[in-house]
């Protein structure tokens, strides 16, 4: 897909993410806030946050325990890493699954923008089977996004594990909430 096409596919994804935040009975935002949520935040869609990496797929598939936001544990399988150069730095990120026969991949991360202009605890990107290229999947930082527990105490969302926590400022996808309400 060309960069207008993909730039004009994200609007309309988020688009949509909007429509559902503000409209659908699962939505996390409290329904008595919904009249005044405007839409979430984002960067600025950014090509070179977009990545065509190889997952280093892990010959063990350890089972990690990740605590989530409720004080329960959950179970992981840290399935593969997968590494890229941002801006200069080399970056090294573990996918995780929670049961084997899952086709998508699970990709948590904190970055040096949480707690300022993103989600203090973290954000998340899915992968799923489609992001597969020969081999390579494409990870792409715009399609980042807060996990629901941001906007509702009535969610559960695990937290990010250390080895996934990065040094460096991720600008892409959404941003902080604070304004929606």
């Amino acid at each position: 897909m060309d960069k207008k096409g993909y730039e004009k596919n994200l609007a309309q994804q988020r688009k949509e993410k909007d429509s559902f935040f503000k409209h659908h009975p699962h939505s996390p935002i409290p329904f008595d806030k919904r009249d005044r949520f405007k839409g979430l935040n984002y960067y600025p869609i950014d090509s070179s946050m977009i990545f065509t990496a190889e997952l280093q797929e892990h010959e063990k598939k350890e089972i990690i325990t990740i605590g989530d936001n409720k004080g329960q544990d959950q179970k992981y399988l840290r399935w593969g890493a997968f590494q890229f150069e941002i801006n200069g730095d080399m970056v090294t990120l573990q996918a995780y699954k929670r049961e084997k026969s899952e086709e998508s991949l699970w990709l948590p991360f904190k970055d040096q923008t949480n707690g300022k202009e993103t989600y203090g605890a973290g954000r998340y990107i899915d992968l799923s089977g489609i992001n597969e290229m020969e081999g390579k999947w494409i990870v792409d930082f715009n399609q980042a996004y807060n996990p629901f527990c941001a906007y509702s105490e009535n969610y559960v969302c695990p937290f990010i594990p250390p080895e996934n926590w990065l040094n460096i400022e991720i600008k892409a996808g959404e941003k902080d909430f604070s304004h929606l309400f």
